[in-house]
Parts: structure tokens; C-alpha cells; sequence
């Protein structure tokens, strides 16, 4: 028996293997399928049969007689594409709206353009739709849905599948004058249930770098080879045979890497989505792609996430697709007119469709009048009522206050404005580690914030905190850098230097030391470095302020560009003025044949007092190498009275050093004081926020004038009582 037994397993055929490995395929399949569809129901799916349906105008609860034409023509068209195409899945073509009623998908898109600036483009309208809608996945992942409800309704309950999103999404671009198509075809896991996890954080990202391309020269020189040495050859072979007996422990990483990645989703292009097809040509659009509706991004033709493509429609026509999509959509067409590429539904060249009929002889009179039909049909309008979106429901888009998105080591937050009392509108968060545990840098936006700061950045690592401001801050403010709003603990300040008069546009202060940049000066001073010895101990005990107990000034050095209406003699390049050691020294520019530099040096006398008006000049105290310059800047006078003139300078240095220290001074005294009272202002686009500040006003004014009237009531009320008493008392009197 056991013998007859081995036998009957031998005689198995490969097709009955093949046939158990499918049916077990199969219902592993299933079972994903109805623990996908439990976790929807369960977690995520919304009621949507209790939704009110009585205030829907009539086009949504009845069809007209054009549509229901177009309804069967629709029918004529599946009913020969389902012969011909047996394999192929059933078309999208005319779910169930919101009350029951059967409606062809292309009178579902009503082509909008709403009156806000940022929806005239594509940008504007795929963020609008992925930050104001609440994502709901499809019932079943690989099935479409058995409704579409109207744009409106969808708008209204602020939720959606991935079709509503996508009919929402091409109303609003064929409305902006795009040339857009609802898309519905198959998708990866990760972008049908809008997990961003493995992606970059779009504002992480990098853009891409121009190669440099380098001339070839055909008269370059061509060096010989360079000896090598026996030896260093020996070496190398010895790391060779070092690094291959540690290949064994790279496949480890590497099968433990592996082992990280995402397991493959066994609904692997089964999956259904929808998305937005943007063809060139129209709004000047260079470049076919589409547009992830969940997401807004913008996606090429060719990305591996978009698997296939069943069929497209907008509001004029609907098209199949009749390609090979085994490749995904990297080798499809998207030229419509080709009829070996796209079935078209309606003619548009009063062409009958392309689908070759195998009717009997019987019903040829039908066919041709339904084809008459179909030669003359013209798409009615949509169903749908106007699209409107308020200004309050614009400004404020995130149904649950703020949206959160999770990207591979990130963390995205986003916020309506005016929602936060900064001003924030955006924070990026980067981590070190794919759990998100570690921050390594916190990136925020504001908006409306009245001191003009629209960006902060903060390394968590060293706790150093980088502002950015607009252009119109009172200080002038273009970035400040810091770790603490103290002074002198590590400042770097940018600013907007065509609007200041020194030109400055960088100022770098520690305790020690402070730098200045400036560009655009008309005596070519482009960097100025002081050095800062330490306070008295005496004068920081007694509790003397900074301002009071100045830091004493050591050094000043000022660096210039070349001024090409002076020789280089003649023009300095670099000013050093060591004021403790009473030291001037002077290096000028070089000319092109020039290998040294001019320098002039003026030195203290030693043991010779130092006084203020009075100035000691002689061959002791003076160095000088000049040996380009004429002789009259050689002779003893003119070195007089460029001494003088270092005197009057360094003097002048000197205050706009003690300058520079009371400006950052007050530039931290406001920055304190901006960030303890934060105030935001109103945009004068803002309608809702100045609704709400009109009301506000009219609140405090009925406030006030209620006060005012209790006021003069009591008033009034005392002034009786005090009538009263009197007259009392002169009765008493009497």
C-alpha cells in the first residue's frame, strides 16, 4: 500500500503542482485581502451612509436624458470591450454618487477655478486638496470603489478616497487650464495607503548638480609614466588578499540589511489607485507627468511606483488604455490621438470607436444606429454644482488643526496660520536614527510674525539657533546666529547692507573678538578684525554693567581691496593698530611684478612718555621698505603727516568699535524683547483673521460703552443719594 501510494504521488503532473501552488497563492491572497479590508473598516472608514443627502440639488438624484444616453452608450462600449478583452479587469465607467445613482465618471469632474492666487497653479491645487482632505483607503485594495461621490460633498466631510482626490484634483487644474486626466490604474503599497516612511523629505532634498563639462584640449601634454615602485606593488597585493578574507563578514551586513528592508507586498500590482495625468502643452507645460493626489508631489512618467494604467477621463472623453504594461508606465504613450495606444470612448472626429464589433447578423441595425449615436453624441455638462471653498475653509485647510507626515528619519508638522501665537506654520524635524528618537536639527517656518522672522533653524547637537528675517526688519536684520540672547557669548549677524550706509553685511562677536564684513565701500574696505583684551576684576566686582566697564581694545586690523586708481605703492591692503603697544603698521598692494610688499611701521619711543597732542617721529621709532615708491614718500615729512593721520583714524577706530559693541547690545535687547512678545499681523488677504478682528473691536467697543453707561448710572444713582441726604439733613436741622 505504501508502495501504491508513492506511486500515485510519482504520477503527479507539473500542472496539478502548478495548479496547488496557485490555489494556495490564492488564499493567502484572500486572507490578506479581508484582514486589509477588516483593518479599514475597523480603524479608518467613516460612515458614509449617514451622511444628509436631502439639500443635494436634483442633478444628483435623478438623470437627464443625455445622461442616460451616455449611460448606455457607456454600456455598448463595456459590453464590447469585455468581449474582446476577456483577461482585462471591468472598467471604471459609472458608479454609484452619493444618492444611489448611476453616473458616468467624465460629468463627475467639474472644472473649477477658484479665486485665490496660489490655484492658478498646479502646486496651489494638488497641496490645497492633499493638506484639506482626510485620506480613506479603498475597501477592497484591489478593486475600485463601487461609488464616487460628487467634488462638493467630498469638500464638505473633508475625506476621501484616492479617486475622490483625484476627481477634486482635476476639476481644479482643467478649471486652471491644464490638460488634465483622472488616472486609474495600479499602484505600489506605499503610495496607495500613503506611507512615506522609506521616502526623503521633499525639503531634505538637494538639487541636482550641473556637471561641469570640460573642453577636451587635443594640445595638452602628455606626461610620461611614473616609475612604480616593486615594493608598494607587494603591499597592495597583501591588502588584496586581506580585504577578500573580509568579504565573508560584508555579506553579513549585507544579508542584515536585507533582512531591514520592507518584506514585498504580495498585492504587488494589484493594487488600485487613481492619480492625476498632466499632458504638455497647455500653461506652457514642457513635460508630461503626474501628480500623487495624497501627496501633491510631482512624479515623472517613468517612476517604478506607478505600476499600470487601466483607463483615463476628463470632462470631454474617456480613453482605455490598450499598452503592455508589464514594465509599469515607463514605455507608455501619452499620445491620445493614437488609436493602436488608447481606445477612445466618443469619437472626436465623427469616427465611430475603434473596437472591432463580432455581433450576429440579427442585431447589425442596432449597432448601427448606436454607433450614429455615438458619431453625434456630445458629453452633457456636469451633474455637480458649482465647486466654492471659502476664505476661512482656504486659510485654514487641516481638518484636525495640523497635519503630521513621517518620512524616512523625519518628521514634517504643518499648521494653518495664525493657528500657533508665533506664527509657526511648518517644523521639519531630523533625526540620527529611523525610529526617531535622536534629534540631529529642528527646521521651522512662521508667517505674519511683525518682526519679519520667517526661519529658524536649530542644531540640537551644539544648540546653535539660526534666525531669518525679511527684508524691512528696523535693525536691518537679514540672519542672526546664537545659542544664547546674552552678549558676548557667540554672535553672528547678517544684514541687508544695501540698505545701511557703512555697507556692513556680517558681524561675527565673542568675547574675545569681533569681525566685520562689508562689501560695496568706496574706500575698498571689505573685512575689519578687533581684538578685545580681558575686563577689570576690580570694576566686575563692584557689579558695574558691561556697558560702563568697556572691554579694553588690543588690536585693530582692516583689510582693503585694491583700487585700481592708485599705484600699488601708494594703496594700502592692510591697517594694523595695536593700541596697547602704541604700534601703526602699514602693508600696501603689489603690483604684478612684485614679490614683496611696501610696509611702513611706527613704533612707541622707548622710555619716552606718551601724550595725547603730542607726536615723537624719528629714525628710531619708524621702519620702513618703500623701494618702488618715489622719493618724496620717503623723506621724514610725509611720514609726519601720515602719522598724524593714523592718530586722527585710530581714533576714530576706536568709536565705531564702541559703536559696533552698543549695536549688538541693542540688537539682543530687541531680539529678547521681540521673541517675549511675539505680534502678528493681519494680512490684508486674510479675510477670515480680519472678520474675526472686526469682531473683536466691535466686542470691546460694546464692552467699553457698557462700562460708560454703568458708569454714568452710578454716577447718577450717588448723586440722588447725595441729594437725598442732604435734604435730610437740613430737615433735621430745622
Amino acid at each position: 500500500m505504501e508502495a501504491l501510494e508513492e506511486k500515485e504521488e510519482a504520477e503527479q503532473t507539473p500542472e496539478d503542482a502548478i495548479s496547488l501552488n496557485i490555489s494556495d497563492f490564492l488564499d493567502d491572497l484572500e486572507a490578506d485581502i479581508a484582514v486589509e479590508e477588516a483593518s479599514v473598516i475597523s480603524d479608518e472608514f467613516f460612515d458614509w451612509s449617514s451622511i444628509d443627502t436631502s439639500h443635494l440639488p436634483s442633478s444628483y438624484k435623478t438623470n437627464s436624458q443625455q445622461e442616460k444616453e451616455l449611460l448606455q452608450l457607456a454600456d455598448h462600449f463595456f459590453q464590447q470591450y469585455s468581449h474582446l478583452c476577456p483577461d482585462r479587469k471591468p472598467l471604471f465607467l459609472h458608479p454609484l454618487n452619493e444618492c444611489g445613482v448611476q453616473k458616468f465618471v467624465s460629468t463627475t469632474v467639474r472644472p473649477t477655478l477658484l479665486p485665490y492666487p496660489d490655484m492658478y497653479y498646479w502646486s496651489g491645487c494638488a497641496s490645497f486638496v492633499c493638506d484639506y482632505l482626510i485620506m480613506e483607503p479603498l475597501k477592497c485594495p484591489i478593486t475600485p470603489p463601487s461609488s464616487l461621490y460628487s467634488p462638493t460633498t467630498i469638500l464638505k466631510y473633508q475625506r476621501g478616497n484616492c479617486f475622490d482626490f483625484t476627481v477634486l484634483l482635476c476639476s481644479l487644474l482643467v478649471g486652471a487650464g491644464y490638460d488634465a486626466y483622472c488616472v486609474h490604474g495600479y499602484a505600489t503599497l506605499e503610495m496607495c495607503s500613503l506611507d512615506q516612511t522609506q521616502e526623503l523629505c521633499p525639503r531634505l532634498r538637494k538639487p541636482p548638480e550641473v556637471p561641469e563639462e570640460e573642453d577636451p584640449n587635443k594640445y595638452r601634454i602628455i606626461y610620461p609614466l611614473e616609475p612604480q615602485s616593486q615594493f608598494e606593488l607587494q603591499q597592495k597585493a597583501k591588502k588584496e588578499e586581506e580585504t577578500e578574507s573580509t568579504q565573508e563578514e560584508k555579506r553579513e551586513e549585507e544579508v542584515v540589511v536585507e533582512v531591514e528592508k520592507p518584506k514585498r507586498d504580495p498585492l504587488h500590482g494589484l493594487r488600485v489607485h487613481a492619480w492625476v495625468l498632466v499632458l504638455s502643452g497647455k500653461r506652457k507645460v514642457p513635460e508630461t507627468f503626474f501628480i500623487n493626489p495624497f501627496t501633491g508631489n510631482h512624479h515623472s512618467t517613468t517612476d517604478e511606483c506607478f505600476l499600470g494604467i487601466e483607463s483615463i477621463w476628463n470632462h470631454r472623453n474617456y480613453w482605455v488604455n490598450m499598452q503592455d504594461c508589464r514594465r509599469g508606465c515607463k514605455d507608455l504613450s501619452f499620445d491620445l490621438s493614437d488609436s493602436f495606444c488608447w481606445e477612445i470612448m466618443f469619437s472626436e472626429s465623427n469616427e465611430a470607436s475603434q473596437l472591432p464589433t463580432e455581433s450576429p447578423k440579427n442585431d447589425t441595425d442596432d449597432m448601427q444606429k448606436k454607433e450614429e449615436i455615438g458619431m453625434s453624441f456630445e458629453m452633457p455638462l456636469s451633474w455637480v454644482a458649482q465647486i466654492k471653498v471659502s476664505c476661512r475653509e482656504y486659510e485654514n485647510p487641516f481638518p484636525r488643526g495640523k497635519k503630521v507626515i513621517l518620512y524616512e528619519k523625519a518628521k514634517q508638522e504643518k499648521w494653518a496660520a495664525y493657528a500657533n501665537g508665533d506664527g509657526l506654520v511648518e517644523r521639519l524635524t531630523v533625526y540620527a536614527d529611523s525610529d526617531r528618537t535622536e534629534e540631529l536639527e529642528v527646521k521651522e517656518w512662521f508667517k505674519h510674525r511683525e518682526d519679519l522672522l520667517y526661519f529658524r533653524e536649530v542644531n540640537k547637537q551644539t544648540q546653535l539657533i539660526t534666525d531669518h528675517f525679511r527684508p524691512g526688519h528696523p535693525l536691518l536684520l537679514k540672519a542672526h546666529s546664537y545659542t544664547s540672547l546674552e552678549p558676548e557669548t557667540g554672535h553672528t549677524v547678517e544684514f541687508y547692507h544695501t540698505a545701511r550706509v557703512d555697507g556692513l553685511w556680517k558681524r561675527l562677536e565673542t568675547a574675545t573678538e569681533m569681525t566685520e564684513y562689508f562689501v560695496g565701500r568706496e574706500d575698498f574696505l571689505h573685512m575689519r578684525h578687533i581684538e578685545f583684551g580681558e575686563r577689570e576684576q576690580e570694576m566686575e566686582k563692584a557689579g558695574v554693567t558691561a556697558e560702563a566697564n568697556a572691554r579694553p581694545i588690543v588690536q585693530i586690523k582692516e583689510y582693503f581691496h585694491r583700487n585700481p586708481e592708485k599705484p600699488a605703492d601708494e594703496d594700502v591692503e592692510e591697517r594694523v593698530f595695536m593700541v596697547i603697544d602704541d604700534v601703526m603698521q602699514l602693508t600696501y598692494h603689489l603690483e604684478l611684478h612684485d614679490t614683496i610688499a611696501s610696509k611702513v611701521v611706527f613704533c612707541r619711543v622707548i622710555g619716552r612718555e606718551k601724550r595725547e597732542d603730542e607726536i615723537f617721529l624719528s629714525r628710531e621709532n619708524t621702519v620702513k621698505y618703500q623701494p618702488w615708491s618715489p622719493e618724496k614718500h620717503k623723506n621724514m615729512r610725509h611720514l609726519y603727516n601720515l602719522l598724524w593721520e593714523l592718530r586722527a583714524e585710530q581714533k576714530d577706530l576706536k568709536q565705531q568699535v564702541r559703536d559696533s559693541e552698543a549695536e549688538m547690545l541693542n540688537i539682543l535687547m530687541v531680539r529678547e524683547d521681540e521673541e517675549a512678545n511675539i505680534k502678528l499681523t493681519v494680512s490684508k488677504y486674510s479675510t477670515a483673521k480680519r472678520e474675526e478682528q472686526h469682531e473683536a473691536t466691535v466686542l470691546e467697543e460694546e464692552q467699553k460703552s457698557s462700562q460708560s453707561s454703568l458708569e454714568k448710572e452710578s454716577q447718577h444713582t450717588g448723586g440722588e443719594d447725595e441729594s437725598v441726604a442732604h435734604h435730610t439733613a437740613t430737615n433735621s436741622t430745622m
